[in-house]
């Protein structure tokens, strides 16, 4: 599995720690940016990894910024991302059994990187749970119709 990464200069930090995460677990990943501490726009690196997993470049994302929030809508105006926002390993479990979660979102601010390696444990030991979940979940995308002359 490849992981997709992005990040603002508030998330950097904590992006860091999970690059060093993800090698030690063998898992390869591509860092779409930030790449330092300096001031930017979350935006412009949650679309970069939005447009990836649109283009089915990956299946799976890590983001983060300041409280998690800012990057988690913007990824979310992608239709095949699945962004969800976790504090707690109990919320990566039920994001991802219940929702299919395919880019996992952590507040940089305001977790630690103690808790962020519980979180990221529970999110890829998860597998979603399919059953009445796969019709909610298929109704997240918004259906664009093709408009008739």
């Amino acid at each position: 599995m490849k992981i997709g990464l992005a990040s603002d200069h508030a998330g950097y930090a904590l992006k860091q720690f999970v690059k060093q995460y993800l090698a030690e677990k063998g898992m390869e990943y591509e860092d779409f940016g930030t790449y330092s501490e300096e001031s930017c726009d979350y935006p412009d690196f949650a679309h970069k990894l939005g447009e990836a997993i649109d283009n089915d470049v990956y299946t799976t994302g890590i983001a983060i910024c300041g409280s998690g929030e800012g990057i988690s809508m913007a990824l979310n105006k992608h239709q095949k991302v699945r962004a969800a926002l976790v504090w707690m390993p109990e919320i990566a479990h039920l994001a991802r059994q219940h929702n299919d979660a395919n880019v996992l979102v952590m507040p940089g601010r305001f977790i630690s990187e103690d808790t962020a390696r519980e979180v990221m444990d529970e999110f890829f030991a998860t597998d979603f749970e399919g059953g009445r979940h796969v019709r909610r979940v298929n109704k997240i995308p918004l259906k664009i119709e093709e408009q008739k002359d």
